[in-house]
């Protein structure tokens, strides 16, 4: 399914055809298992399955993850040195329920090698099922029907539900199926082949385990239950799976059951005659703990399947069916396209905001990680992704799911404050990338150096606070984390005098991780003047609207009034990079003294640039790994004028690579503000094929849920014209050209509004809910009500700028010196021409 094809439908149609609430693959293939695993996945943000057949053959990846559960392992630095990253962390397969494998005849069903005479595969984005029908003519001649179902349940989060039947269509056989638990984290999967190695030349992959991972605890089978447990080796954490079955049957059966350390199975033998079917319904249970012993999860087990089995599967199919309800009407987004491709679009918007819930929703207690639960890239780790793409869909839309995703990060709050300690800072400073909330970035430059993490984290913490006014979050959790944030800062930073006196913060990395340790990184002074603004704001809230709790917290947070002064002050004298001669934002003290990355001239061969270039080869050029200050506009904006964010975005574009899926969305919706129309729908459409076209050709490793994530915000955000800085809704729409329509919901304080953008104008109405919900659009004030909705006219969709953006970048420009700016590409050597060394195992940057 790999494609660089740009447009609004990149796909195959005549394989995956255009439904707007399915995606569908009507053939196997095996060029491109690995992307379908991955894209039929199923999961609720605790549990997921990838998409790996039944039968366990062919795969790309067999994967079975649960948020979370991981191992750790000594990182060994060639050179080390104080502070740096000591323990990295890695998700681990857990025991795979999904098989059960099939055979007719003695002979077994292969999808691929299988004389199939139709198949089709579908994901149905409305009820989470994942569901397969095929007919398979058998070497004997037989004609054998094979349906199954798989569902990771969103109403019991420890839940999965797997049916299969197996119909003679034509001819009496013996039909076996084997149903099984196997653990494949150790090295050999059942017809022990070894795990594919990884490639450690690639950063986003999870690396490989030197030993044995998990550690047998337990083992059991009967007829009724099967059941597996394990200790991780070194993490201690612990894990126990378990399997009822239940059969429908006509004919004569036999059951044979077995168990040892790496395999549970009951193999159900039936003398099928023609017309019958076998039905075997699966029942999944996983528990996982930091240390309980197996056997209290194995027990937890039991008590989930036996509360899950006084169900039929239909009553589990209709929860999910109903929770989907539920999740649609406060999320979906509606597009109208206007043209042959609205069907196409479609698919993939809710496709996107599917796999936001299906990485969300049952998280609970942990975080999203930056695959969600679909794959093993990036090691499971979380990231800033989580605040800044994934929590402002979920503030608007689920905002009782980002409550528990800021309630995990509260969580790290005294972890963060050891990091702050060994980095010689007050506060706390969040890892970089963690699992268990230890920093587990080696290296340093693209990882403990982007202290703009702390700043994410308060952003989405007050993005959450404005849309819910959940004051009790504030003062139970969210002050913490604010003032903690603040004094990081407050101490990171310093004072310079050249008349007046500014604010400095040096030796940090940005978003934009090909320029890296930079003095004065434009997002991180912007985002940390937000942080500071914001705990002063809230030390001021609590104090007047609760100040029994405020002297609490006073007391046990050591908060002194002259330190909130200070944070006042540091905030407003916080020093903000602008170049008079160029009229933009430098994104630091001396990006504008690096010659320029010619992208132009720069051939796909070498991309992503961080795979062919030695990191210092990039970090003395003028190049973007992805967005940075155009970030800081929209996360921001209401602190940069028009003419500011359209020089900003014309300067910065033609030396973003896009190497990273979080550019694109950020890209769409700052240059649909500015008024680059073109330019924002094809980064629009670039992103919205991530992961269903393949883009950055890893989708292999798991879904890009930050990406995901930015989709929502371009819809919303860019052509919505939705921004909340100041705490409030404000709309200044940008409905691309041709479009008939978008709607699309949000939740504010309890009430859920619909807003309705055509090119005429933005109708807004409530959906749910009883309170008014202020809103202005393009500085006038509205008030929507139950019985008052509001239609306004529009007279245009903003600036309209005709033409693209000049794929050369901006050079001859004059530095402050007086020197000119210049333009190159230099060689790279490929990697296959270098000797392969065991490198000590280093840390993947996102």
């Amino acid at each position: 399914m790999r494609t660089t094809t740009a447009g609004p439908d990149p796909l195959d149609r005549t394989r995956f055809p255009a439904d707007p609430w399915r995606l569908v693959e009507t053939s196997p293939c095996l060029d491109d298992l690995g992307v379908t695993e991955t894209l039929f996945a199923v999961a609720n943000g605790y549990i997921g399955l990838r998409a790996n057949p039944e039968e366990g053959r062919e795969v790309h990846e067999h994967g079975s993850f649960v948020n979370g559960f991981h191992e750790t392992w000594p990182i060994r630095h060639a050179e080390a040195a104080y502070g740096f990253a000591r323990t990295g962390q890695t998700i681990v397969d857990v025991p795979d329920a999904k098989l059960m494998k099939v055979y007719v005849d003695d002979e077994p069903l292969v999808v691929g090698q299988a004389d199939l005479e139709s198949y089709e595969r579908s994901l149905d984005l409305r009820d989470g099922l994942l569901r397969r029908s095929l007919v398979w003519r058998t070497p004997s001649g037989k004609r054998v029907r094979v349906d199954s179902t798989r569902m990771v349940s969103m109403h019991e989060r420890h839940l999965a539900v797997l049916t299969l039947e197996v119909t003679m269509l034509t001819g009496d056989a013996p039909v076996v199926v084997s149903s099984q638990l196997l653990n494949r984290q150790d090295g050999e999967d059942e017809y022990h082949e070894a795990h594919p190695k990884v490639s450690m030349v690639d950063p986003r992959k999870a690396g490989a385990f030197e030993g044995r991972v998990l550690l047998p605890r337990l083992h059991a089978a009967d007829e009724r239950r099967l059941a597996l447990g394990y200790r991780c080796a070194n993490s201690g954490m612990t894990v126990a799976v378990t399997a009822d079955h239940r059969l429908d049957i006509e004919d004569p059966l036999e059951v044979v059951v077995r168990s040892d350390d790496d395999l549970a199975k009951a193999v159900f033998r039936v003398e099928a005659a023609e017309g019958h079917t076998l039905r075997i319904e699966k029942l999944v249970a996983y528990h996982t703990s930091r240390s309980l012993p197996v056997r209290e999860l194995a027990d937890r087990c039991e008590r989930t399947l036996d509360r899950a089995g006084r169900h039929p599967v239909a009553e589990h199919h209709a929860r999910q069916r109903a929770w989907f309800d539920r999740f649609w009407e406060a999320s979906d987004v509606e597009v109208a396209t206007g043209d042959e491709h609205a069907d196409a679009v479609q698919q993939a918007v809710r496709h996107n905001l599917f796999s936001l819930a299906q990485a969300s929703a049952r998280a609970d207690r942990q975080g999203v990680p930056a695959k969600g639960v679909t794959g093993s890239g990036y090691e499971g780790h979380y990231f800033w992704d989580s605040e800044v793409y994934v929590a402002p869909f979920l503030t608007y839309t689920q905002p009782s799911v980002a409550r528990n995703l800021l309630l995990f990060r509260s969580q790290m709050l005294p972890a963060a404050r050891d990091r702050a300690r060994e980095m010689s800072q007050r506060g706390a400073l969040f890892p970089w990338r963690t699992i268990n909330g230890e920093e587990a970035s080696a290296y340093y430059a693209a990882g403990t150096a982007q202290v703009h993490i702390d700043a994410d984290v308060a952003h989405a913490l007050a993005q959450y606070l404005a849309a819910t006014d959940d004051v009790d979050f504030l003062v139970r959790h969210g002050l913490a984390m604010l003032v903690e944030t603040a004094r990081m800062y407050a101490d990171l930073g310093f004072w310079r005098s050249n008349g007046t006196p500014s604010f400095h913060i040096h030796g940090v990395t940005g978003p934009d991780e090909y320029t890296t340790v930079v003095n004065n990184n434009l997002f991180t002074n912007v985002m940390a003047r937000l942080n500071l603004e914001q705990a002063v704001a809230a030390v001021e809230r609590v104090r007047a609207e609760r100040p029994e709790e405020w002297e609490r917290l006073a007391r046990g947070l050591e908060v002194e009034d002259d330190e909130v002064v200070e944070w006042a002050r540091c905030a407003a004298g916080m020093h903000i990079p602008f170049d008079e001669g160029l009229g933009i934002h430098p994104q630091d003290d001396f990006f504008l003294d690096r010659e320029v990355w010619d992208l132009s001239r720069t051939p796909e061969s070498v991309r992503p640039l961080l795979l062919h270039y030695h990191p210092l080869v990039i970090y003395r050029f003028q190049v973007l790994k992805q967005a940075d200050v155009v970030l800081a506009l929209y996360l921001q904006g209401h602190r940069f004028t028009a003419e500011q964010k359209r020089a900003d975005f014309e300067y910065y574009d033609p030396i973003t690579t896009g190497d990273s899926t979080l550019s694109a969305v950020v890209q769409s919706v700052v240059a649909a503000e500015v008024g680059h129309h073109e330019v924002a729908l094809r980064y629009f459409h670039e992103a919205l094929y991530v992961d269903l076209a393949n883009r950055h050709d890893n989708t292999v490793d798991g879904l890009h849920v930050a990406s995901a994530g930015g989709v929502w915000a371009a819809l919303v955000g860019g052509f919505g014209g939705m921004r909340d800085h100041g705490g409030a809704l404000r709309f200044d729409p940008r409905l691309p050209q041709g479009w008939e329509s978008l709607t699309f919901r949000l939740t504010w304080r309890g009430t859920r509004i619909r807003l309705r953008l055509t090119a005429a104008e933005l109708a807004i109405e409530v959906e749910e809910g009883d309170a008014p919900v202020p809103v202005e659009v393009r500085g006038e004030a509205y008030s929507v009500g139950p019985d008052a909705p509001v239609t306004v006219a529009l007279a245009d969709q903003g600036p309209r700028l005709t033409g693209r953006i000049g794929r050369r970048p901006q050079t001859g420009g004059t530095r402050a010196d007086g020197s000119r700016i210049t333009s190159g590409v230099p060689d790279p050597i490929p990697f296959d021409e270098i000797d392969a060394l065991e490198a000590p195992v280093t840390d993947p940057t996102s």
